[in-house]
């Protein structure tokens, strides 16, 4: 699955964001809707998406439709597309009795995960190696380059986690593997938030750009036992960074 458009640059001005002045963990403070070009639906998604990425919306805390919809004044309708789309992004789910909910794996689900991530994305690092052409390389290495430059001007969350989505759209379009792409889509969805607390770790988006640059290097040298290894030592820098974040917020 391609990646969505990409979000606005660091400086850019958005008409929806979460209300952010003196937040506190877990106090949804609300999204200021504007009436612009962009469809609605798509502005609340994106403010939704930025409180729950950016950890003002806590793993586990509930989504009541009735406060989202008195916050952001748009309809009912609206408000279930949008946690509709944030389901299948991984990042809300529905729980019988509670209602949605923002997703919250446990430490033994997120380590299942990364695991499972780290066999799959080794495997199709593999396959990218057999089978992308130069043009795929050359695309690959792209992704990398925005990837180091936007960690280099302090972009924003979900500008880097644009990034990283496109490295693996391009990294799955080289493997040309309907079967990897299809479970890979899965487990990726899944992590999402997982890899949103990985990157908010001090240091942790400059380390995440060296290693993308060296599996990347490995790759176009068509070194596969290097590419391999580089892949995994990445996913368990990740998954390290990724459950400290998760217990940090189980503290709170």
């Amino acid at each position: 699955m391609p990646p969505a458009s990409p979000p606005a640059g660091r400086n850019a001005t958005t008409s929806v964001r979460p209300v952010t002045a003196g937040r506190q963990a877990g106090t949804f403070r609300g999204i200021r809707v504007g009436r612009i070009a962009a469809p609605l639906r798509e502005q609340v998604i994106e403010g939704l998406r930025t409180a729950i990425l950016e950890f003002e919306l806590q793993p586990g805390q509930r989504l009541v439709e009735r406060e989202l919809i008195e916050q952001t004044g748009v309809s009912r309708a609206t408000i279930r597309e949008a946690l509709r789309e944030l389901t299948a992004e991984g990042l809300v789910v529905t729980v019988p009795q509670k209602g949605a909910m923002v997703y919250k794996p446990s430490a033994d689900e997120a380590q299942d995960l990364y695991a499972v991530r780290a066999s799959l994305e080794a495997l199709t690092v593999r396959r990218f190696i057999e089978r992308a052409n130069a043009s795929h390389h050359d695309r690959l290495r792209a992704t990398v380059t925005a990837l180091e430059q936007d960690v280099a001007d302090g972009a924003e969350m979900p500008r880097l986690l644009w990034d990283k989505d496109r490295f693996y759209a391009e990294l799955v379009a080289g493997a040309a593997s309907p079967t990897i792409e299809q479970i890979l889509g899965g487990v990726q969805a899944r992590v999402r938030l997982l890899r949103a607390g990985s990157m908010s770790q001090p240091g942790r988006p400059a380390q995440m750009a060296v290693e993308m640059r060296a599996l990347v290097d490995a790759i176009t040298a068509r070194n596969t036992e290097l590419a391999e290894r580089l892949c995994i030592e990445h996913l368990e820098h990740a998954a390290a960074a990724g459950l400290a974040a998760l217990e940090a917020v189980g503290r709170k």
